[in-house]
């Protein structure tokens, strides 16, 4: 992997400011372990039957922000990016991707999040989750959205050190 460039959280902040410099670190994190691989090193699975990968991981995160974004916040009848159904499942099998693929749909969810959520009068505005018939406030999608992250990048984690080769090093 390359230098950290990554922009910690501040010490102090609002819960707003925090919450939004938390989730880019955490995006930011995702990204920098995917940094210098190849495509097929991005395709690397974790280990039979799993088609986890750090692409998937990648397209997975795409759908997560679509699906709590997007959908709950602009358009509840959004398709998913990777399913006909809303299935997260189904971006997990990288097999046929591309980093370029996976990267243009995720920067392109990322940036719609960004623009939701600063276009959000508070965090207290709410938005209805269409999976489960039930209105969420912004709080509640970027706290969700941040521990999505912070799980998927310990996965991402492991995935890295799978593809450099230095688990159990």
């Amino acid at each position: 992997m390359t230098t950290d460039t990554r922009v910690g959280p501040p010490h102090f902040g609002t819960e707003r400011d925090t919450l939004r410099a938390f989730l880019d670190y955490h995006r930011a994190t995702l990204a920098m372990k995917c940094e210098g691989l190849t495509d097929e090193e991005l395709r690397q699975r974790s280990m039979a039957p799993s088609t986890l990968s750090l692409l998937g991981l990648v397209r997975h995160m795409a759908e997560v922000e679509r699906a709590w974004f997007r959908r709950v916040f602009e358009d509840h009848d959004a398709p998913m990016v990777w399913s006909d159904e809303v299935d997260f499942q189904a971006a997990y099998d990288a097999s046929a991707s591309t980093r370029a693929e996976a990267f243009t749909a995720w920067e392109a969810e990322v940036e719609t999040s960004r623009r939701i959520e600063r276009e959000a009068a508070s965090l207290d505005v709410a938005g209805h989750q269409p999976r489960w018939g039930e209105d969420v406030s912004l709080r509640m999608v970027m706290v969700h959205v941040l521990l999505e992250y912070g799980r998927h990048n310990g996965h991402a984690d492991f995935l890295r050190e799978g593809v450099d080769g230095t688990v159990g090093a």
